[in-house]
């Protein structure tokens, strides 16, 4: 069963959590990043990116990169930009776009839940990437972001959510410059936490939404600090890592869309034959169209969009992966016709996320960049946790999640 415990959090005066907001370390890079931070030395991306703030010749992941942003999270904190909750607590933190919002348990998750596989995962981890976070932990002892969990929505879970949102004031409102609400209530009522805490320990999975490479590395730190401490209690702060868990139902995930440097030798009527190979081939126009059913594909090509229908007999909704859009695609397209391979290190693929829209395929494409783009409809909730689940894995670039969570405005120490 889930463990949520409630921590003493880091976190922003609220004059300054717009300021010191930050979005996540991996959506940005370093050119980006150092541009988006360059207003103020309190925003987090000094912390949770500092390569923006040493000479460009430093590697990324040198250790010097990795104590900078450790000096620059010290330097919040003296200056009294972040101050530190003095008694135990739980967090809600809830975000609005286009008018839907998801409100978000915070607290601290435990790392034998991800270790026994209570904490359930839908995509694979690299070891080099792991280790970069682990790096960012091990200098610092805190988890600088937190990760983005979701569980089995609960009608009491969400009625004290309501109770807290409505009958107390948010110490933080405001609207990022994606036009995206951001807002956050700490709730230190010892009844709402102990029922809180009771409530997802009846839960037999929570499920990694969003930060599956976060949550490994708090984890894998966490296991280090044991197999270190020939005192282990299971009760020290290292045991716990941050995380923001929202109930099922109110998650929506985005496309994730692909985009190719070349058709493999092929012309574009003889790429259009073998697809109707295995889609249904309907030239739609100029007009952008976007898939509004699974198994429906859209593909832009020399200034045509084309509507592609999965033909029976090319997928099998039985199979938790061979279901998903995004296998069929692969195997019938980018690696059956075009040659791609493996997905993760190909140089002639590269994936967009339903952010921004199918019109940045058509930019893509349009400027020669690229030779043909392909849009799907987005992977269900449903789908995820079926998969987790089942101990399946996702193929690379499927889910979108958004909005995404704001660094920054919670951290969690794990020194005593």
């Amino acid at each position: 069963m889930a463990v949520l415990k409630p921590f003493k959090g880091i976190r922003p005066i609220p004059e300054k959590a717009k300021e010191v907001a930050a979005r996540p370390y991996d959506v940005l890079n370093r050119a980006e990043a150092k541009k988006e931070s360059a207003f103020s030395p309190y925003h987090y991306l000094h912390v949770t990116k500092p390569e923006i703030d040493v000479d460009e010749s430093i590697d990324q992941y040198d250790e010097q990169v990795y104590e900078k942003g450790k000096e620059n999270f010290e330097k919040i904190m003296t200056d009294g930009i972040l101050k530190q909750d003095e008694k135990d607590s739980l967090y809600i933190y809830a975000q609005t776009m286009n008018g839907r919002t998801q409100y978000g348990i915070v607290g601290c998750c435990a790392v034998e839940d991800y270790l026994n596989n209570v904490i359930k995962k839908h995509e694979k981890t690299l070891a080099a990437k792991e280790e970069a976070r682990m790096k960012h932990i091990r200098v610092s002892n805190m988890n600088y972001e937190p990760v983005f969990f979701s569980y089995s929505a609960n009608d009491e879970i969400d009625s004290i959510v309501k109770d807290v949102v409505e009958n107390t004031q948010a110490v933080y409102d405001f609207v990022s410059d994606e036009g995206f609400g951001h807002q956050f209530w700490v709730i230190d009522n010892d009844e709402k936490i102990a029922r809180i805490s009771e409530l997802f320990g009846k839960m037999e999975s929570l499920y990694v939404a969003d930060g599956h490479h976060r949550t490994a590395a708090a984890a894998l730190v966490g296991k280090e600090r044991k197999e270190n401490n020939p005192n282990h209690t299971g009760n020290e702060e290292y045991n716990f890592f941050l995380a923001v868990n929202f109930p099922d139902k109110q998650l929506k995930i985005m496309d994730y869309n692909r985009v190719v440097k070349d058709l493999n030798g092929f012309t574009s009527e003889e790429i259009l034959s073998k697809i109707g190979d295995t889609f249904e081939v309907e030239n739609i126009g100029a007009e952008i169209f976007k898939p509004d059913s699974v198994h429906t594909l859209s593909m832009y090509l020399d200034n045509n969009w084309y509507k592609l229908v999965a033909k029976e007999g090319t997928y099998d909704d039985n199979d938790p992966i061979g279901c998903l859009d995004v296998t069929i695609l692969t195997d019938n397209v980018l690696d059956g016709i075009l040659e791609i391979g493996d997905l993760r290190k190909s140089k002639r693929i590269d994936f967009v996320g339903g952010l921004r829209g199918l019109e940045e395929l058509k930019k893509r494409v349009d400027s020669g960049e690229m030779a043909v783009a392909f849009a799907m409809y987005p992977v269900t909730m449903e789908q995820l946790i079926r998969i987790a689940d089942t101990g399946n894995i996702m193929p690379p670039k499927t889910t979108w999640f958004e909005p995404k969570l704001r660094s920054g405005l919670i951290v969690h120490s794990i020194e005593e």
